[in-house]
């Protein structure tokens, strides 16, 4: 039921909640289903009860299962996951098709990002704005592919962050999991000097309080971001 690794090390109740987390994920326990006795997945982990139980408390606060007396812990549906938790977004990137998972990912951005950005005009910060600036920076000055994308990550990371919004913060702790796969497949591109000049017209917006402008340049990037992977794929994955 569950893959295992030859040895459980690390955390130990962490590395149980790997496990049984990437098998529901993964659909190899089916939602509405009992996972197995605490006393059986000791045994097949071999390990105490204690890391068990906090293994399925691990889980428990991820959505993912529900334990009530008597009944045992059952696995829940896929609507009541936890999909901006880092883990559960971790396994699903590790188990979803990666064109499938790209589109998801370019509509919940679109859907969100001009927003943030627009909001970002009205109400960032001085220390926010200079964040971002100095982010947009180490972008233009990367030499390596990985540099770039951190920089990237840590730009639109920032435009959230700084609308002072924490439901948008939210948001952003989880892209800087999930934009790592998209930012990483498209940093080679040789778009990199258009992509730098777009970014620089969002953060001008931003800084300059202009929100309408911040919102239209977002929208632009972003167009221009779901094309550039559609070419290095092959795929229309953003559609």
């Amino acid at each position: 039921m569950f893959r295992q690794s030859p040895t459980l090390t690390r955390n130990i109740h962490t590395q149980i909640a790997e496990r049984i987390g990437g098998s529901i994920i993964r659909g190899e326990i089916a939602p509405g289903d009992l996972l197995p006795s605490e006393m059986r997945i000791c045994e097949m982990f071999s390990v105490s009860r204690t890391a068990v139980r906090e293994a399925i408390r691990i889980l428990t606060g991820k959505g993912l299962v529900e334990s009530r007396a008597k009944s045992g812990t059952r696995v829940r549906a896929p609507e009541q996951w936890h999909y901006f938790d880092p883990d559960v977004m971790r396994w699903q990137m590790g188990s979803t098709d990666i064109d499938s998972y790209l589109a998801k990912l370019f509509e919940l951005r679109m859907a969100v990002e001009p927003s943030a950005a627009a909001l970002a005009a009205r109400s960032a910060g001085a220390e926010s704005k200079t964040h971002l600036r100095a982010a947009w920076e180490a972008m233009a000055r990367a030499e390596s592919s990985d540099a770039y994308v951190s920089a990237d990550i840590d730009f639109h990371v920032t435009i959230y962050t700084a609308t002072g919004n924490e439901f948008f913060w939210s948001v952003a702790q989880m892209f800087e999991v999930a934009l790592r796969q998209s930012f990483t497949i498209a940093a080679p591109g040789d778009h990199r000097p258009r992509s730098l000049a777009e970014h620089r017209a969002v953060m001008e917006a931003i800084v300059a309080g202009d929100a309408q402008a911040a919102r239209d340049a977002t929208t632009q990037l972003m167009r221009h971001s779901a094309a550039d992977i559609v070419r290095i794929r092959g795929n229309d994955a953003t559609s």
